[in-house]
């Protein structure tokens, strides 16, 4: 099943100001959100969409093929949208959207390791070619570790006693 963006046309409506404009989808996932911004702009308007999931950046690609001429589909972290515009040409931008859930393709695909509902590896990472899997990490580090992690990353009470259930 696709993903289904939430909020679309509100999303649209605040984003794109200018018809004409630049705008960047820093967390294009399957171009839901993106598809929607085209659908906006005019012809002068152009769109870089970048997502650091490979299999994202496949999946806009390939939704957005038929638009080449007014966007770019880029792989690489959010947090590199200066650079990447930089990459493009582009100085500035008109609006920049940065949709922070999970799609929900990448939390059904066991082989991802996102779900908690099927089997698969434990991987967790949204670029499987990169860093550590979940599960090689929980191999080489100790409680103290894994708390301090969990303390960090989570809202969760009692961060030690979590970390001594999922190290069990």
């Amino acid at each position: 099943m696709a993903h289904l963006p939430v909020l679309v046309s509100e999303v649209v409506a605040a984003l794109v100001t200018d018809p004409g404009g630049s705008y960047v989808d820093a967390t294009a996932g399957e171009a839901g959100h993106s598809r929607a911004i085209l659908s906006a702009l005019g012809p002068q308007g152009r769109l870089l969409c970048i997502d650091r999931d490979p299999d994202a950046v496949a999946a806009a690609r390939a939704a957005l093929h038929d638009q080449s001429d007014r966007v770019v589909v880029r792989e690489g972290p959010f947090s590199a949208i200066a650079e990447l515009m930089a990459q493009e040409g582009w100085e500035r931008a008109d609006g920049i959207l940065v949709d922070l859930g999970l799609r929900s393709t990448a939390l059904d695909d066991p082989a991802r390791g996102f779900s908690f509902r099927q089997d698969g590896p434990l991987d967790m990472r949204f670029d499987p070619r990169r860093g550590v899997s979940a599960a090689e990490l929980l191999a080489r580090i100790d409680e103290a570790e894994l708390t301090r992690i969990l303390a960090e990353g989570t809202s969760r009470a009692s961060p030690r006693r979590l970390a001594r259930a999922i190290l069990a």
